[in-house]
């Protein structure tokens, strides 16, 4: 069930931050405004808002990243959800280290076919997987909580 969880809690910062992107607001009144009903449990709350801020914290960074892995493609020509999905998936493997690379590809992957198409998670497994290998980490493990 935590998988399951933490799959839907990608999917809503993805959202979040999809929304942000077209309407640049405070986090907090944003994320009061968005929770559907019934509201999630504060686990899959905080994870979601963990998430986000570590996008809007480093994305400048993080979209430096994307841009020198997606080779011609400019960031503004994606498509809203897969832009947001690559950010979550950069910020995941760069400040995540408890989440195996592959497990943030798939779940990814998983978000993007569900929000977007099966083309779009196509595009964002090659970019994500090109960064993977740029990783100085294992790709199937994660590291040992603090």
């Amino acid at each position: 069930m935590l998988m399951q969880s933490r799959r839907q809690a990608r999917e809503w910062a993805v959202q979040i931050l999809f929304q942000l992107d077209f309407n640049p607001a405070d986090l907090q009144p944003t994320l009061d405004a968005f929770w559907p009903e019934p509201a999630p449990n504060d686990k899959n709350r905080a994870f979601t808002r963990e998430l986000v801020e570590g996008v809007l914290a480093h994305r400048a960074e993080i979209d430096a990243l994307i841009r020198r892995q997606a080779e011609n493609w400019d960031l503004d020509r994606m498509g809203a959800v897969e832009r947001n999905a690559l950010r979550l998936g950069v910020f995941e493997m760069l400040y995540r280290k408890d989440i195996p690379p592959v497990v943030t590809i798939n779940e990814a992957v998983s978000t993007v076919k569900e929000l977007s198409d099966e083309n779009a998670g196509r595009f964002v497994n090659g970019i994500l997987d090109r960064f993977r290998k740029t990783l100085k980490r294992p790709a199937r493990t994660a590291a040992p909580a603090d």
